[in-house]
């Protein structure tokens, strides 16, 4: 079977390389842009999966697969590839305030629902501990403010490098005989309307072919991993499924010194705030969440960038005298009027599978994406 996988972010490197497992199967990638470049590009790789407050469901069976696949998948990446994909196995940091937005981190009564959530995830095969101040101060004696009534620390969540981790997918699925075709659209909007959707007459509506600026492209199976440029192509089918664009920014600042215990040095994370530690006394932190007004635009606005620096100096004053290096803004696709992300067929099509529009978990559930959608092919073509 010929598969078409158009957009080259972290999902669909991940859907590429684990199809390239599965025999008969011809894979050909197409992306405008070199591989990673967009929202992948401007990710943090913060996994927050087992510390989630998704218990049950696809959402929570989601993340766990994930967050299982990437204990195998990183080391296996590297052995055959030969590049390094930079991992933080230190867990992540989750800090509870008295005031805090996040649905479980405020107040006391947050403290008796995240040990509730420890015994669950308990029953479910993982870790969750649930810190005091005292031993959160024993830990993280860099987190020093007021409304910080303790923490909950989750060893098995992990923070790594998007676009590594994509750069090694590509040349891995590459390896497996994948071709990538960077540089190409899909779509060419210099095509009459006319000619850029060939369907079958058949009831099934089968899509057969996509024009590109390479010119037409025939297959049997068509995965739409584009992000936010899944719009674009959706609408060409008639079938529009909207996402649209939230902004995030993030800093990169240099103290020059390691906060608190050199040994100890997971993500912390804080009213929705990352301190993401990068070696050498360098720290990522992010991300503001800009929503677009109707028309789908957006800006980066200069003083949610200063307010996040000012939230993360709150929380861990020594950041006070930290550089700043320098700073990003990338867009993250989210679904409008329904739930992040969308992995379903086009509606109407057979064999269009759209996976897409994950909103800000894109890193951490590109492993199970690319399971649901290998299940999907499969399944049918069995």
């Amino acid at each position: 079977m010929n598969v078409v996988i158009i957009g080259c972010g972290v999902v669909g490197a991940a859907i590429a390389y684990q199809l390239s497992q599965v025999k008969g199967l011809n894979i050909t990638v197409f992306d405008q842009n070199q591989p990673a470049q967009a929202s992948t590009g401007a990710a943090l790789g913060v996994l927050m999966g087992v510390i989630s407050h998704k218990i049950k469901g696809k959402a929570w069976q989601m993340r766990q697969e994930s967050i299982k696949r990437y204990e195998t998948l990183i080391p296996e990446l590297e052995g055959i590839t030969g590049r390094k994909i930079p991992c933080n196995r230190q867990g992540i940091v989750m800090l509870l305030s008295e005031d805090s937005e996040h649905p479980l981190a405020s107040g006391v009564e947050a403290m008796t629902e995240w040990e509730q959530l420890r015994e669950v995830r308990k029953s479910q095969g993982w870790q969750l501990a649930v810190w005091d101040k005292d031993k959160l101060q024993k830990f993280c004696p860099q987190i020093n403010h007021p409304t910080i009534i303790g923490a909950v620390y989750s060893p098995q969540d992990r923070q790594l490098n998007p676009t590594a981790l994509t750069l090694a997918l590509v040349d891995a699925a590459q390896r497996n005989g994948v071709k990538f075709k960077f540089g190409v659209t899909v779509n060419n909007k210099q095509a009459p309307s006319s000619q850029i959707i060939q369907i079958s007459p058949n009831v099934s509506e089968q899509l057969k072919s996509i024009e590109t600026s390479e010119g037409t492209v025939n297959a049997d199976w068509f995965i739409v991993a584009a992000g936010l440029g899944s719009t674009a192509l959706t609408t060409q089918l008639n079938r529009k499924v909207h996402i649209r664009p939230v902004l995030g920014q993030a800093l990169y600042l240099s103290l020059g010194r390691v906060l608190g215990n050199p040994d100890f040095q997971p993500v912390i994370t804080g009213n929705d705030i990352h301190l993401v530690p990068m070696g050498s006394g360098d720290y990522w932190v992010g991300a503001t969440v800009e929503f677009p007004n109707d028309a789908d635009e957006i800006s980066a606005k200069k003083e949610l960038l200063e307010s996040l620096q000012k939230q993360a100096i709150a929380f861990c004053p020594d950041l006070a005298a930290a550089k700043v290096v320098r700073t990003w803004s990338g867009l993250r696709p989210r679904p409008e009027n329904r739930p992040a992300p969308v992995i379903d067929k086009l509606s109407g099509f057979s064999n269009v599978v759209l996976a897409t529009g994950h909103y800000r978990n894109g890193v951490l559930l590109a492993p199970a994406t690319a399971l649901a959608v290998q299940n999907m092919i499969i399944s049918q073509g069995s």
